[in-house]
């Protein structure tokens, strides 16, 4: 077990971090990419819902 966490702590120390900026940018990237698809599928839905509701 102990050889195990020595192995992740040497693993860990290779890692390559993405710095601040990195992060924020790709954090921007995800939440607007979100917000989107939110809207893309909600006006999916209000389109398929008002479709239905004609037929019926």
């Amino acid at each position: 077990m102990v050889k195990f966490f020595k192995s992740v702590v040497e693993e860990m120390r290779l890692v390559t971090w993405p710095t601040a900026k990195q992060n924020r940018r790709d954090t921007a990237i995800v939440i607007v990419t979100s917000i989107l698809f939110a809207a893309y599928l909600g006006l999916l839905d209000l389109l398929f819902t008002n479709i239905t509701q004609i037929v019926m």
